[in-house]
């Protein structure tokens, strides 16, 4: 077989442009940057396709509550969840699969990793067919109610919730599901919802991780099977007999091969082992492809799109279900710090008493109730059939940066040096609490990803005219002031000179927000009123740096966070108000005061320190809601 290395791949032939293309183009960027950022632009586009018009990036909550002049509320209230009680069983029954073993000590085995037997439990519980349709042998489960269940799960493990995303939204029971023909449908998913077929997605290379355009691996067909060289990397849940989704290149277009791997390792299929501290209690490896056979009729194909549409498909799923993992995750350590917070004593006081401790236990409350209002609010965009990309990036982002700082700042912290002791829940899984921030997309990269879909539209309309006027004329640094400037933009211009008047003479109304508590409708507000007004400063940065935009990273990346802020705001304020645990709409306040403080660079006031300590206090005192039956053992008691 030929070892040349394949060029990278085009978009579709018959599609136009992309705009990232022509932006990166006129900003003078190389014509293979511009073809591979194009490439990956023209795959987002084709998602896009997939879904209806109303559904779609433009018409989504995230994008209109900027652009949109006025919006309504109802977009960023989350709908109850209404779970069947056939549904219930299976999760309950695999809630307590996964206890017994606990208790039995039987979790995992020699090498760390979770059972075959906890993962046949599991299947036999209905565990891996939650997501698969009924038709196929699954439970049909609304994302609406599988999102908050691994909440749960991930109390009871954090590893086996995650391999519940990893098996049924990035593995390959997404891409069956919804790429696969009837008979593909029927051959795969009641395999994949028994449990007798796991599975995975291998998409990341040793050359290709957020550059997905340098995707290396092929596939040729001969005959009536494709013949596949090349290697993944960094692949979660792999062992001899899953059933994976493959992203190679066939015909130098990216395409997705659903790969039954074979039983045991051979001449044409090696999996490349090594040491990794994340993900410990799965099976993370690379894997090697050498004339590797795939009969052809495993090949998915979209009706719109290639191999990039799939995969970007199933990752919004993930990104909602690694901000769930987070939620249940950080109750954990919380349910930690409380037995520890009474027991050990300073001075003769028990440190639960303390206000920097009661700082923290409060803070934590602010990040979990918010971490839940993302998956809520996210999970009923996906059933209502949004596509939910730049949703999901804002429920990514929060849930692994969230959950980062709670182990280091304040699950840590308040354990001191009993923390890296062996057998401590932080010493034993820091590299589990951190892992999240890259994978399912690096957080400053996916908020790049976030602005430019928030961008976009506004560009394309507005900016690509001036551009390419600018490159007609060939200005480099347009100046107004310039007549000659001037002219060669005067057609380009009038549209967007137009909209820019109306934004600064023209009020926007106002959303009506439901019944809510006082404090929680002034957070809803702030955030309203800062997301409408959010268009004059976008614009006008990408009026500054023009076609030089793209190398302003780190001005997209604070821009990004700020939206992503405003609108967690939002969410949170809107979903407290839903609750009527006065604790957890006592948590959703102080996070979006934090978060206001952080928008507006204001310092932290004595009234805010007091709210969170005495919440904090009541958290000590009291527990709070979904930390019941969490574990709070003491490491290396001693007599008081």
């Amino acid at each position: 077989m030929s070892t040349q290395m394949p060029e990278s791949p085009r978009p579709e032939s018959n599609d136009q442009e992309s705009f990232a293309e022509t932006a990166l183009k006129l900003g003078g960027k190389s014509a293979e940057e511009a073809r591979r950022t194009g490439a990956i632009d023209s795959a987002d586009d084709q998602v896009e396709k997939l879904f209806l018009p109303q559904y779609q990036t433009v018409n989504s909550p995230a994008h209109r509550v900027v652009w949109d002049r006025g919006f309504d509320i109802d977009l960023f209230l989350p709908q109850p969840e209404e779970t069947p009680a056939e549904i219930r069983k299976v999760m309950d029954d695999s809630i307590a699969v996964v206890n017994r073993f606990k208790a039995e000590g039987k979790l995992h085995n020699e090498e760390g990793k979770i059972t075959a037997e906890v993962m046949d439990a599991l299947g036999a519980a209905g565990y891996w067919g939650l997501l698969v349709d009924k038709k196929y042998g699954g439970s049909g489960t609304p994302f609406r109610s599988f999102a908050p269940f691994l909440t749960r799960m991930a109390m009871a493990d954090p590893t086996i919730a995650g391999l519940a995303s990893v098996h049924g939204c990035i593995g390959a029971v997404d891409p069956v599901g919804t790429f696969g023909d009837e008979e593909q449908k029927q051959r795969w998913l009641p395999k994949l919802a028994s449990g007798e077929r796991l599975s995975a997605f291998a998409l990341t290379e040793p050359c290709a991780g957020s550059d997905l355009t340098a995707l290396r691996t092929t596939a040729v067909l001969q005959g009536d099977h494709y013949v596949v060289n090349g290697e993944k990397l960094f692949i979660t849940n792999i062992t001899p007999g899953r059933t994976i989704g493959l992203v190679c290149l066939i015909e130098n277009k990216p395409a997705v091969l659903v790969v039954d791997l074979p039983d045991e390792e051979n001449d044409n299929f090696q999996l490349r082992k090594y040491g990794l501290w994340a993900l410990k209690h799965t099976y993370n490896r690379g894997i090697i492809f050498k004339d590797f056979l795939v009969p052809k009729e495993n090949l998915l194909e979209p009706i719109k799109g290639n191999g990039l549409t799939i995969a970007y498909h199933g990752l919004n799923l993930g990104r909602i279900s690694l901000c769930a993992n987070a939620a249940g995750t950080m109750r954990l350590m919380m349910a930690s710090m409380i037995p520890w917070a009474k027991f050990r004593e300073t001075y003769g006081e028990p440190i639960a008493r303390r206000e920097l401790v009661c700082r923290r236990l409060g803070r934590m409350a602010g990040l979990i109730v918010a971490a839940d209002a993302l998956v809520a609010w996210c999970s009923t965009l996906i059933d209502s059939g949004y596509r939910g990309e730049m949703e999901c990036i804002i429920a990514k982002i929060f849930g692994s940066e969230a959950q980062k700082e709670a182990a280091i700042e304040l699950y840590m912290k308040t354990h001191g040096g009993r923390s890296f002791l062996h057998g401590h829940m932080f010493g034993d899984n820091v590299h589990e609490y951190l892992a999240p921030c890259i994978y399912e997309g690096e957080g400053e990269m996916l908020g790049m990803a976030f602005f430019k879909s928030l961008v976009k539209q506004h560009g394309t309309k507005y900016f690509e005219a001036v551009g390419k006027a600018l490159a007609a004329a060939g200005i480099k640094k347009p100046n107004p002031l310039n007549p000659a400037h001037a002219w060669a933009l005067k057609g380009a211009v009038a549209p967007y000179a137009g909209w820019l008047m109306k934004e600064y003479v023209t009020p926007k109304p106002r959303p009506h927000y439901p019944e809510m508590p006082d404090n929680l409708k002034a957070h809803a507000q702030f955030a309203s009123e800062g997301l409408q007004a959010m268009p004059l400063t976008i614009s006008g940065v990408m009026r500054k740096h023009q076609l030089k935009l793209a190398d302003r990273q780190c001005r997209m990346s604070l821009l990004s966070s700020q939206v992503q802020k405003l609108i967690t705001i939002l969410c949170t304020s809107l979903y407290a108000a839903q609750q009527e645990n006065e604790m957890v709409r006592a948590a959703a306040d102080i996070i979006c005061r934090d978060m206001t403080n952080e928008i507006l660079n204001k310092p932290v006031s004595d009234r805010h320190f007091r709210r969170v300590t005495e919440l904090g206090s009541a958290i000590a005192e009291n527990g709070f809601p979904g930390v019941e039956g969490a574990p709070d053992e003491i490491l290396m008691k001693y007599e008081k």
